[in-house]
């Protein structure tokens, strides 16, 4: 079974191709580049350095969400497109469940990935790995950066960190956190495709597909236009 997985959830552009339980290649790209830009070169070179048609691939992976509005809907549109012309299904994959699944069987603390959401608040969920499984111990939801910190705090175990809202928020957690914990190193506390093509292979075998014409990205919150809108019409309604 031939995954190509795809990860534009946050400031990293990420693709790979997984066989069964190889990773054949794996592509990231964390720079100042927009994924429209990213995303389809990175494909169409890993394709080329495996000598593969993209046609052998038996199904799309990507990060479903939560994460950048925009970069959902670059990786939704590219997963959807390749599997419309392919007629292949899609296997979306929570975007905070695949940066965990960085750290597997590498740690026996709890797993906290955090995606900067902006506005103090993080996209965020709490886990640990456990007989080679991802166990996901609170699933992922947007949260203030102080009411992860009391969560943590509450739970009273080591943990370790990854992920964008890490570095922004280092600070506030040096104030807020009183349990152990370490932020997990530079090869590992970013998005790789590769984790999500890991996450994939499972859902794959469980039968979670959907068809390409029926994915849409599960955001979490309103974007900041849809809040704005909502925030006009209230103040509309009371004037």
């Amino acid at each position: 079974m031939k995954v190509l997985a795809l990860d534009s959830s946050g400031l990293v552009a990420t693709a790979a191709v997984l066989d069964d339980d190889t990773l054949l290649a794996e592509y990231t790209v964390n720079h100042k580049k927009t994924h429209s830009q990213t995303l389809l070169p990175m494909i169409d070179e890993i394709m080329r350095m495996l000598n593969m048609d993209i046609a052998e691939i038996d199904a799309i992976a990507l990060a479903g969400g939560p994460g950048s509005f925009t970069g959902l809907r670059i990786g939704s549109a590219t997963a959807k497109g390749f599997g419309l012309a392919l007629d292949k299904p899609l296997v979306p994959v929570p975007t905070v469940d695949a940066l965990a699944c960085n750290l597997c069987e590498v740690t026996d603390s709890l797993i906290v990935p955090m995606m900067d959401a902006r506005r103090e608040q993080v996209y965020t969920g709490i886990y640990r790995f456990a007989e080679g499984r991802l166990r996901v111990i609170r699933s992922q939801w947007p949260a203030p950066v102080t009411e992860l910190a009391a969560i943590l705090n509450d739970r009273g175990e080591k943990a370790i960190l990854l992920g964008d809202g890490v570095p922004v928020y280092q600070e506030r957690l040096k104030e807020l956190l009183r349990i152990p914990y370490r932020i997990a190193p530079a090869h590992l506390n970013r998005q790789r495709a590769g984790a999500v093509g890991f996450l994939a292979m499972q859902y794959l075998a469980e039968g979670k597909t959907v068809s390409a014409a029926g994915h849409v990205p599960e955001y979490l919150r309103l974007s900041q236009a849809e809040r704005e809108r909502r925030e006009r019409e209230l103040r509309e309604k009371k004037s």
